[in-house]
C-alpha cells in the first residue's frame, strides 16, 4: 500500500512540474516577448512588447485598420519605461511607465502614449491619454515579426521606430 501511495504522490508531483516548467510541457507562444532598452544621455528607455507575426497577412489597412486605435503588440498592451523626462517629436513626456497605442493611417500615424499599465491590448483607456504625437510613416525591407528598435542614437537625441511589415513609424527622442 505504501508503495502505491508513494508511486501516486510521484506521479502527481511530475505532471505538476511538467505542466509548469517553462517550456517543458508548453507550446510556445504565437506573439513572443520582446524588449529593448537604450540608453540617451543619462536617459533609459526601455519598451517592453509582444512581437506578433505578419504570416504573409496584409496589415495596414487590413489586418490593422486605418482609423482606429490599436495596440501595437500583442497580448499585454506594449509599455515604454523612461527613466526621466523626454521630449517626444518635441513634445514633452514625463517619466514613467505608459501603454503605447497607435491609430495609423496611410499618410500619418498619431502615436498614443496613455498612463493605463498593464492594460490588454484590445482595451483602450481613452480617457486617460497623456500624450499624442504625429508621425509619418515611411516604407523600409519587409520585418515578418513586428518590432521597436533605435536606428539612431547621438549624444541626447535618438530615433525610436515601430516597424511591422514595410512601414516604418519613426519617433524623435530628445533627452536633456
Amino acid at each position: 500500500m505504501k508503495s502505491v501511495v508513494s508511486a501516486l504522490v510521484i506521479a502527481v508531483a511530475f505532471v505538476v512540474f511538467a505542466l509548469h516548467a517553462p517550456g517543458w510541457a508548453q507550446a510556445p507562444r504565437p506573439s513572443q516577448h520582446g524588449s529593448v532598452s537604450q540608453q540617451i544621455g543619462g536617459t533609459t528607455i526601455t519598451i517592453d512588447y509582444n512581437r506578433p507575426v505578419a504570416r504573409g497577412r496584409t496589415l495596414f489597412g487590413s489586418l490593422v485598420p486605418y482609423g482606429r486605435v490599436w495596440c501595437p503588440g500583442a497580448d499585454y498592451c506594449t509599455t515604454i519605461q523612461l527613466s526621466a523626462d523626454v521630449k517626444i517629436n518635441g513634445q514633452a513626456l514625463a517619466a514613467g511607465t505608459y501603454s503605447l497605442w497607435a491609430e495609423p493611417q496611410a499618410d500619418r500615424w498619431t502615436m498614443i502614449f496613455n498612463k493605463a499599465q498593464p492594460v490588454f491590448h484590445t482595451r483602450y483607456p481613452a480617457d486617460q491619454d497623456v500624450l499624442r504625437v504625429q508621425s509619418t510613416p515611411r516604407q523600409g525591407t519587409h520585418m515578418e515579426t513586428l518590432a521597436f528598435y533605435f536606428p539612431v542614437v547621438d549624444g541626447n537625441h535618438a530615433e525610436l521606430v515601430l516597424h511591422w511589415g514595410t512601414v516604418v513609424v519613426p519617433l524623435a527622442i530628445d533627452v536633456n
